[in-house]
């Protein structure tokens, strides 16, 4: 083990590293996040942070990525924040089961010009995954959902993900309670049964990053 070199953000340094996101937050992405806070005051921590949707949209460039699955769209930034890292002609899967929050993320998508690369199934997504073709047709996916249920789209994905593709799974850390060893909340175990699913998988590399609440970059062998 080595001594952890993160600095910790305050939230005076966390506005500093916002200031300087290429490229900055923009007057839709502002207008998102202000309205899943006033709307859902009480799930709006769901929404991913602006400097991991950047690292994203990122990934989604850098990658060549054309077609991305989503499982967990919430309000929709994660997914105009991947959309948006798209070349023309890609397309974004997004899988949810909330008409109410995907209404929002309808009206978004559409302002921010990226209606075209989406197609949204409002449905449980294990049934969404398992109904899409039997191929490694897909270059890049986001998992964002229900904890419990990480296993299933892991693997759903996984067998559809082309060699070399990327998968990036959130919510990792867990607010640090996955080093908690007496945290046994159902979705403690589950975040940590899932973890431990993935660094033992001899078909992918894994690497796990401090963003936000935790973000695994997943490359499959």
């Amino acid at each position: 083990m080595t001594t952890p070199k993160g600095i910790g953000l305050t939230p005076e340094l966390h506005g500093y590293m916002l200031a300087h996101l290429t490229p900055p937050l923009d007057e839709v992405q502002r207008a998102l996040i202000e309205e899943t806070r006033s709307r859902l005051p009480d799930e709006a921590s769901m929404q991913i942070a602006p400097e991991q949707g950047a690292l994203m949209t990122a990934l989604v460039r850098m990658s060549g990525a054309r077609r991305v699955i989503e499982v967990g769209t919430f309000t929709g930034y994660s997914a105009l924040c991947l959309a948006r890292g798209l070349p023309p002609g890609g397309e974004l899967l997004c899988c949810d089961i909330s008409e109410e929050w995907t209404s929002i993320a309808r009206e978004y998508w559409d302002r921010a010009g990226v209606t075209d690369r989406i197609t949204l199934r409002v449905a449980p997504a294990a049934d969404t995954l398992r109904a899409l073709p039997d191929e490694p047709s897909y270059d890049l996916a986001f998992i964002d959902a229900d904890k419990p249920g990480y296993p299933v789209y892991y693997e759903e994905i996984l067998r559809r993900l082309r060699p070399g593709g990327v998968l990036l799974v959130d919510n990792v850390l867990w607010s640090g309670r996955v080093a908690d060893p007496s945290d046994n909340a159902d979705n403690t175990v589950a975040i940590r049964a899932f973890n431990d699913l993935v660094a033992n998988d001899d078909r992918v590399d894994v690497v796990m990053l401090p963003v936000a609440d935790g973000l695994s970059v997943i490359t499959k062998r």
